[in-house]
C-alpha cells in the first residue's frame, strides 16, 4: 500500500488493534470544530475525540459535567464531517454513560445515526461491564476509559492520580472482557499503565500515564497554548499559537485604530 493509500483509508477498531500487536504507536487529540479536526486530520492524526472536554476548554465551564448529549451530538456532527482519515471517537457525557443501559445504548446509536463518527468513549471499568457489552452488542463500538475519570470528580473530591494497580488492571480486563475496543488510561503511574497493558491485549491510550501503553492522547488546546489557568503536568506545549493569536488580534487593532487597514489593495473602487 502506498503512502497515498495509507492516507486515505480510514482508521477502524481493526487498523488499531493491528497497530497494536505491530507495536506502532497510536496518536489521538481532541477535536470540537470542522477546520480545527481537518487540521489534525490532515496531519495524520489516528484518533480524533469529540471530548466533553469542550465544557472546559470551550465553554469556560470548572468541570465537564455541565455538558449535555445534545452538544456532544452538535460538536460531533462537525469533527466527523471533517474527519476523511481519523476515526472518530464521542465522549458520552455525564449522566448518559451513568443511566439505565437502554438510555445509554439509545445515546450511542445517536452518535452514529447522527454525525458521521464511528465510537463513543464511556467513562468506567468493571462497573461498566455491562453497559459496555450492551452497547457493543447493539453494533456501537466502546473505547473504556479508566484511572482518573473526570465525571467522577465529586465522588472522589478532586482529580487526583489514581493508584490502585490490582482495581486498575481489573478494570481493563473487565472492560476488555466487556468487548471494549480500546481502553484509555488517565493520571495513574507509569507502572500502573505498563501492568494494564500487559494485562489486555487490547490497544491502551495513555494521558498522564507514562510511556508504556499503545498510544497518547491530549487535549490540542493545551498543545497549543490555547488553555488559560491551570495546565496538566503530564501535557506539553508544541506550539505557542495563543500568544500568535493575541499579537495578531493586537496587530489588528493597532492598524485599523491607525486607520492603515483597509489599504488601497483590501478596498474596492
Amino acid at each position: 500500500m502506498t503512502e497515498s493509500e495509507k492516507r486515505k483509508s480510514r482508521i477502524t477498531t481493526r487498523t488499531l488493534q493491528r497497530m497494536r500487536d505491530r507495536g506502532d504507536r497510536i496518536t489521538m487529540l481532541t477535536a470540537y470544530d470542522f477546520p480545527t479536526a481537518k487540521i489534525l486530520d490532515e496531519a495524520g492524526v489516528d484518533v480524533l475525540l469529540v471530548g466533553d472536554t469542550v465544557g472546559m476548554v470551550v465553554q469556560g465551564h470548572s468541570t465537564t459535567l455541565p455538558v449535555t448529549m445534545d452538544q456532544m451530538i452538535y460538536h460531533a456532527e462537525m469533527v466527523g464531517r471533517a474527519a476523511e482519515h481519523a476515526m472518530v471517537v464521542v465522549d458520552l457525557p455525564f449522566p448518559d454513560g451513568q443511566l439505565d443501559l437502554l438510555h445509554s445504548v439509545r445515546c450511542g446509536a445517536r452518535v452514529l445515526k447522527e454525525t458521521q463518527c464511528h465510537a463513543v468513549k464511556l467513562e468506567g471499568g468493571a462497573e461498566q461491564a455491562e453497559r459496555i457489552e450492551a452497547m457493543v452488542g447493539a453494533g456501537i463500538p466502546v473505547m473504556a476509559h479508566i484511572g482518573l475519570r473526570p465525571q467522577n470528580i465529586h465522588v472522589e473530591g478532586g482529580y487526583r492520580l489514581q493508584r490502585d494497580i490490582e482495581r486498575l488492571v481489573a478494570d481493563a480486563k473487565a472492560a476488555e472482557a466487556a468487548g471494549a475496543f480500546t481502553v484509555l488510561i488517565e493520571c495513574v503511574p507509569s507502572e500502573a499503565a505498563a501492568a494494564i497493558t500487559d494485562a489486555v491485549k487490547v490497544p491502551t491510550i495513555g494521558i498522564g500515564a507514562g510511556r508504556d501503553v499503545s498510544g497518547q492522547v491530549l487535549v490540542t488546546h493545551d498543545i497549543l497554548g490555547l488553555t488559560s489557568g491551570y495546565t496538566p503536568k503530564f501535557t506539553r506545549l508544541f506550539a505557542d499559537v495563543g500568544n500568535t493569536i493575541r499579537e495578531a488580534a493586537k496587530s489588528y487593532c493597532d492598524e485599523v485604530k491607525a486607520a492603515s487597514f483597509p489599504s488601497d489593495a483590501e478596498s474596492f473602487e
